[in-house]
């Protein structure tokens, strides 16, 4: 079996989070700017090369690495906010809105009015993403609270937010400069100002979130293998769904977590015009299942429920038998690897863990 090599440092930044107001219950804040960006001294993610390129199916083992620092977030204003404000704050800062600014860069836009969300709603719409990179945007509401713009609210201010790194590669340069040539065309619209973070910072930061998203994007397989003659396509996958797997329209057969999410895929290494296969693998894609759920232990636990059923062996890519003693050292190194992604702020199974890793 490989080992993946990680070592992960600090993901940092200084997230600036403010307030602007205009009503007259606010006149003594007649107009508070705010400012959302990461600090240019913040550090890089740092890395040791995986010797096994992204993306690759692994078989079951993970080399625990190098500790993650944890990410900081540090809200800063020009003035000393009073309680209230520090918990509106924090309330905010604790909402899974569709901007985040640890892996999306976020460009605030400042209304000269406030707009409705039914006015602003059809020229957001417009752009959706740059590449294949998803773009969102949030506004700031009377109150101050933000949220994801909405019919019969109406806003004082607005961030769009990019992400800047998936599966997929990192935001690059043209498709930044596309996003800020159609940003700046519905501030235009709006009547809004634009505040455009410097190119150069923001493809710094993109490189180093995908440098993370490759260095994570682990994938670990078990696989059964028949003791005898080859199991027919039909009756397997039949007995498959009575297991519990579905079959989805693309052909993959997943087990589902309960809550819409994937515990685990199998795949029956054949094409569909096969009649018959000797092995079946199941494949825990790792950082998109939540520790809690034990995406490791169910894949092993159906493993060998179908290896005593099938009259199979639960055996790793090399066809070699995998003891228990192994996959029990296994799971710790998994275990490590949770604990590693939660430091860094993005732990498996998340809302931004579901996004990077896509």
């Amino acid at each position: 079996m490989t080992e993946l090599q990680m070592s992960l440092m600090a993901i940092g930044g200084t997230i600036v989070v403010g307030v602007i107001s205009y009503n007259k219950w606010q006149e003594y804040k007649a107009r508070k700017s705010v400012q959302r960006a990461f600090s240019s001294e913040h550090d890089d993610v740092l890395m040791t090369p995986s010797d096994v390129p992204p993306g690759t199916r692994q078989e079951p083992t993970l080399a625990q690495g190098e500790l993650a620092q944890p990410v900081t977030a540090e809200t800063g204003a020009a003035e000393s906010p009073s309680d209230e404000q520090i918990e509106k704050l924090v309330e905010v800062q604790q909402k899974e809105l569709p901007v985040d600014d640890l892996i999306d860069c976020s460009i605030s836009i400042t209304l000269q009015a406030p707009l409705r969300g039914e006015k602003l709603l059809p020229k957001l719409q417009t752009l959706r993403h740059v590449g294949n990179k998803p773009v969102h945007f949030i506004g700031q509401r009377e109150d101050s609270t933000w949220e994801p713009v909405a019919h019969g609210a109406q806003y004082y201010s607005l961030f769009a937010g990019v992400q800047l790194a998936n599966r997929g590669g990192s935001l690059n340069e043209i498709e930044y400069s596309e996003l800020i040539a159609r940003l700046r065309q519905l501030a235009d619209e709006m009547d809004a100002d634009l505040d455009v973070p410097d190119m150069g910072h923001v493809m710094s930061r993109a490189r180093s979130l995908h440098q993370f998203v490759a260095e994570y994007d682990a994938q670990l397989s078990v696989n059964v293998h028949s003791r005898g003659a080859p199991w027919a396509i039909n009756t397997l996958l039949a007995a498959l769904e009575r297991q519990g797997f579905d079959l989805r329209p693309d052909g993959r057969l997943v087990m589902p977590d309960g809550e819409g999410g994937i515990l685990f895929s199998l795949s029956t290494n054949v094409t569909l015009a096969a009649e018959t296969t000797t092995r079946l693998t199941l494949l825990l894609d790792v950082p998109r299942v939540s520790p809690a759920r034990d995406g490791f232990g169910a894949m092993i636990a159906c493993a060998r429920m179908l290896a005593s059923r099938l009259d199979g062996v639960v055996v790793d890519d090399g066809n070699q038998p995998l003891a228990d003693a192994a996959l029990a050292e296994i799971a710790e190194q998994v275990d490590a690897f949770y604990k590693h992604m939660e430091a860094a702020n993005i732990p498996a199974g998340s809302t931004r863990a579901l996004r990077l890793f896509s």
